[in-house]
């Protein structure tokens, strides 16, 4: 996960949300499930990060992972050894305030593109509605020049 500025954040802070890639949609979908659940582990994350995915690309555990990990770095998360389990330690993971915060920030960029979305299926349907006169006349002149 880059590092980079975007219009959204003042200089020096490392932004995950320039939307360079489009697998990066997964750190919304994990924001949100930490906020919802309060903490979780990774695969319980992972288990139910497809119910809110913003494609149809699986999510593969070693990126979901890394993007856990990222987060941690940037302070969007934090995350503590749950030892009191039988069995190996497991990482549990929980959204920090900052987390938060960036989760809003995502939300408003979330928001624009689903606009933005919207505004391009609408155009692209209305050009197809006034292409279907055209394709039926084509086939009206095509069926009497048959005859």
């Amino acid at each position: 996960m880059s590092e980079k500025h975007c219009r959204r954040h003042p200089t020096g802070h490392p932004c995950t949300c320039a939307m360079g890639n489009l697998y990066r949609f997964v750190e919304p979908v994990l924001l949100f499930l930490l906020k919802r659940k309060g903490q979780g582990y990774g695969y319980e994350l992972a288990g139910e990060v497809s119910e809110f995915a913003l494609t149809d690309a699986e999510v593969d555990p070693a990126s979901l992972y890394r993007t856990l990990r990222a987060m941690e770095k940037n302070g969007c998360v934090a995350s503590s050894w749950d030892v009191e389990h039988n069995g190996p330690a497991r990482r549990l993971y929980r959204l920090t305030e900052h987390g938060e915060q960036h989760l809003a920030e995502w939300l408003t960029v979330l928001e624009q593109m689903s606009h933005s979305m919207a505004r391009l299926v609408v155009a692209a349907r209305e050009e197809d509605l006034a292409m279907e006169p055209e394709l039926i006349d084509l086939q009206s002149v095509a069926s009497v020049a048959s005859r």
